[in-house]
């Protein structure tokens, strides 16, 4: 598992937005990497994406490295934000795009604002 959680690390240091999810961002497998994909997408954030039913072993080991039980998973600057109930409020709420500026990511502001605009 050691070698899993390198890997792990070594990813999300190496890429500002990272999404481990089900499947990828042009195919997702589950609705809830569906979503935080497809909202990243739309943003025009350019993510990392790491389908973790390639390999059991990561499908695991990014439970036990976050100490959080589901999938999808979002990291930014190798911080792990949160699934897709927390990235869905965060979207709505704003706090995305301020997470996403303070990090220096570049999104799509508009985009960003139609997301809220929709679902508001």
């Amino acid at each position: 598992m050691t070698q899993v959680k390198d890997t792990i690390q070594q990813t999300v240091t190496e890429n500002d937005v990272v999404l481990f999810m089900k499947g990828t961002k042009e195919m997702p497998q589950c609705g809830f990497s569906s979503r935080v994909a497809g909202v990243l997408n739309y943003m025009g954030v350019n993510f990392k994406d790491v389908n973790v039913l390639a390999d059991d072993g990561l499908r695991q080991g990014i439970k036990e490295f976050s100490d959080w039980p589901t999938i999808p998973q979002l990291y930014v600057k190798g911080e792990f934000v949160g699934g897709c109930d927390i990235i869905t409020e965060m979207t709505l709420s704003g706090e995305l795009d301020t997470m996403l500026e303070q990090n220096g990511v570049a999104f799509d502001k508009d985009a960003a604002e139609k997301i809220r605009e929709a679902n508001g």
